[in-house]
């Protein structure tokens, strides 16, 4: 159940399931996995959406390298992008500065050309992945960013392009 979660279908992180009692069928022949994890995985997955669940988005860690001159459009391209500039620094002794960003990786499709426009060609970045990220934004409301993720994370992997209901998750005899 943590290898695609019930929302977007993807991988689970900094989650733990606990299973403490089961009864399985007296009889050996009819005692495997195909008894215990169907059921498991609907208790699972509608814990996880009743549990406030919140996606988790990579970053990149982007290094730019650019004379004083282009600083200007490098800012301007980063805010564009949901970019956090989080160290400026001006290698001694010549114009030219090295500017540390975190960058969404949804968001890094594009950024060179972009910022290679916004400065003249005159910055250079280095993308390299760095950590993940909470979106506090819930998924579950319409409005969010994090729902907007989700729909299109469900219609590019093939599935229902509608949350899942909690009453998909119940036993139905």
């Amino acid at each position: 159940a943590l290898l695609g979660g019930p929302l977007a279908d993807e991988n689970m992180r900094a989650c733990k399931m606990e299973l403490h009692d089961v009864v399985l069928h007296a009889d050996a022949i009819h005692r495997g996995g195909g008894q215990l994890i169907p059921t498991c995985r609907r208790a699972i997955y509608a814990a996880m959406l009743t549990a406030k669940p919140r996606l988790m988005e990579p970053i990149y860690l982007v290094e730019i390298q650019a004379p004083e001159r282009a600083l200007g459009g490098i800012y301007g391209c980063l805010n564009t992008k949901r970019g956090q500039v989080f160290e400026e620094m001006q290698r001694p002794g010549t114009p030219m500065y090295n500017i540390k960003a975190y960058l969404p990786v949804l968001e890094s499709f594009g950024f060179t050309n972009t910022l290679r426009a916004a400065t003249s060609g005159e910055a250079f970045p280095q993308c390299v992945f760095d950590h993940w990220e909470v979106l506090m934004a819930d998924p579950m409301t319409v409005d969010s960013q994090s729902y907007k993720i989700v729909m299109d994370t469900r219609k590019r992997k093939g599935n229902k392009v509608e949350l899942p209901n909690l009453a998909d998750y119940e036993d139905k005899l």
